[in-house]
């Protein structure tokens, strides 16, 4: 079994790398600092690394000692978010009202660690490119990527991703056979009616009653119209009408978002949405103009590459360790572009529970510096069986 699980030296440089982009997070297409300090660990490895993929994308291609024709490629995220961090330990954010809230420093440690390895004990035939990818949190970065020609320049048999998971206890993985995370698209939607004075609503076509009538059917559509083996969530999160309690507006504003995993059940939920929203509105007078701004695509795994990734992990940590019968995640992931161009899988590893497991996006979480080695053993254990094999 190849493993750094137990390579104390490289452990405590995870930590230091991981400690440092904590410290120093940047959004979407603005990791300029972060790409650096990744080229720079990149580079002290002897790897040979391109620049410019979506602005501050990086790809590092080792070759095995060797010879091989097989070629995969391991993705990380670097990208943090516009949250204000409430921790106060030493590796704190340093850029307030920025945060790695959902451990992409982590992901990106535990590719360097493989990396590093990788690059001491190159014991495999074939080329693994490294790939490092900014702007997930929604600007889309895996599809900038895609199409800057991502798997042109750098052809691979397959693509592998992977996610720390708050409530997953550290020392397991999570494999799906097929759906990991859903599709979402955002619901804009603007309901018209005949403003007035709030005293007098018999004179209004009042939009905000429309709308409160609109979000309640909604509500139906998942419950009534999908069979209890289709998933969906629709939830109406935004809603903008008076600016004075005693003023019916002429119009109200929604948003909210939709989640699925099969496009069929997607453009069903849509139609539906239009459907009520629509008809609901006319009934009392009003209209209804319902907008979809498509975002990620679901994240989708192929059944033969999940089973590399068991394989892979089970040698970390013991098939009983690796669960494969959790429900997928309504969350998305923009992983899910590369997977739609080149086969692959995405898995989960256990970030922990209790205060090691607060949940993503929170403004107290913190990727937990205990599972790096795993991790990253896990990216070294699939590199030598799939290019061993």
């Amino acid at each position: 079994m190849h493993t750094i699980t137990h390579n104390g030296l490289l452990h405590e440089d995870m930590k230091e790398w991981r400690n440092w982009l904590h410290q120093h997070p940047e959004l979407g297409l603005e990791e300029r600092k972060t790409s650096d300090y990744i080229a720079k660990q990149l580079e002290s490895f002897g790897l040979t690394i391109h620049r410019g993929l979506a602005e501050t994308g990086i790809v590092a291609t080792l070759h095995g000692k060797r010879e091989g024709k097989g070629v995969i490629g391991l993705r990380a995220d670097i990208d943090a978010l516009p949250i204000l961090e409430k921790n106060t330990f030493d590796h704190r954010s340093k850029h307030d009202g920025n945060m790695h809230a959902c451990g992409h420093d982590g992901h990106t440690t535990m590719l360097l660690g493989a990396a590093k390895y990788l690059s001491e004990n190159p014991d495999f035939a074939g080329t693994v490119h490294f790939i490092f990818q900014p702007a997930e949190e929604g600007v889309g970065g895996g599809r900038i990527m895609v199409e800057e020609g991502l798997f042109e320049r750098f052809p691979c048999d397959a693509v592998y991703g992977m996610h720390n998971w708050p409530g997953l206890p550290a020392g397991q993985f999570a494999v799906h056979q097929t759906a990991v995370m859903a599709a979402v698209d955002t619901i804009k939607m603007t309901i018209t009616g005949k403003g007035g004075h709030a005293a007098m609503p018999d004179q209004t076509i009042d939009p905000v009653l429309i709308s409160a009538q609109v979000v309640t059917a909604l509500q139906s559509i998942v419950s009534r119209n999908l069979s209890p083996f289709q998933s969906a969530v629709i939830s109406i999160t935004m809603l903008k009408g008076s600016d004075a309690s005693n003023v019916i507006p002429h119009e109200v504003k929604l948003q909210g978002t939709l989640r699925y995993f099969e496009a069929q059940t997607g453009d069903f939920v849509k139609s539906r949405i239009i459907e009520l929203a629509e008809g609901i509105s006319r009934a009392v007078g009003g209209e209804a103009e319902v907008n979809f701004v498509p975002g990620y695509p679901a994240t989708i795994n192929v059944p033969e590459h999940a089973n590399y990734c068991v394989d892979a992990a089970s040698a970390v940590v013991g098939v009983g360790a690796v669960q494969q019968s959790l429900p997928p995640s309504m969350g998305a992931e923009d992983f899910s572009y590369m997977l739609q161009v080149c086969p692959g899988a995405y898995i989960w590893i256990g970030n922990g529970e209790g205060l090691g497991g607060c949940m993503l996006h929170n403004d107290y979480y913190d990727f937990n510096n205990d599972i790096l080695p795993l991790g990253a053993s896990y990216w070294v254990e699939l590199v030598q069986q799939r290019l061993n094999s």
